[in-house]
């Protein structure tokens, strides 16, 4: 078990770590599973600007937290409302990464607990969350977290990759 992170509320002064975590454990967990020339090209300047209007913006939906271990951020988890119209019992976790440096340290585990309870404090008695097929290392982490497949799979098709995801569910009561 590696040093503690603080858990906390992502600012517009962390889009900078945010993407550096984003493109390194893309690059490590999609590997494979992802055409190389993709991952390579995974850009962490675009990255923050992204996050940076993400975690700025006044009419966002959702939440940013972030793992920051003596000022560096080592993961992160963002989640909401879930996609179901309809369904405002059930939340999402859109969301979680922790930076391949810090896999197995507890990072993700404080993420997620953490993400459950503000999940569960917004009033939601249910979430769920999509992992990309052939994640071995997701499916377990969230399934020992209490996230199981329910057999809803979606197919994600951008450029001229089609990726098969399947949905894991909690519930949060």
């Amino acid at each position: 078990m590696g040093r503690s992170a603080d858990i906390r509320p992502a600012t517009g002064d962390d889009a900078g770590g945010i993407a550096i975590v984003h493109v390194a454990s893309w690059q490590t967990a999609y590997r494979g599973l992802m055409p190389d020339h993709v991952l390579d090209g995974l850009s962490v300047e675009s990255r923050a600007n992204g996050w940076l209007q993400i975690i700025s913006d006044p009419n966002g939906t959702g939440r940013t937290i972030v793992a920051d271990r003596d000022g560096d951020i080592v993961g992160w988890a963002s989640f909401g409302s879930g996609r179901d119209e309809g369904a405002s019992d059930e939340g999402a976790l859109w969301g979680l990464y922790v930076h391949p440096s810090a896999f197995a340290t507890g990072v993700g585990h404080a993420l997620i607990s953490a993400a459950q309870r503000a999940l569960r404090e917004d009033g939601y008695a249910c979430a769920d969350l999509w992992v990309l097929d052939g994640n071995e290392r997701a499916a377990e982490f969230s399934e020992n977290h209490g996230w199981n497949e329910d057999g809803d799979v979606e197919v994600d098709e951008r450029q001229t990759m089609r990726l098969l995801e399947r949905r894991r569910v909690t519930s949060l009561i």
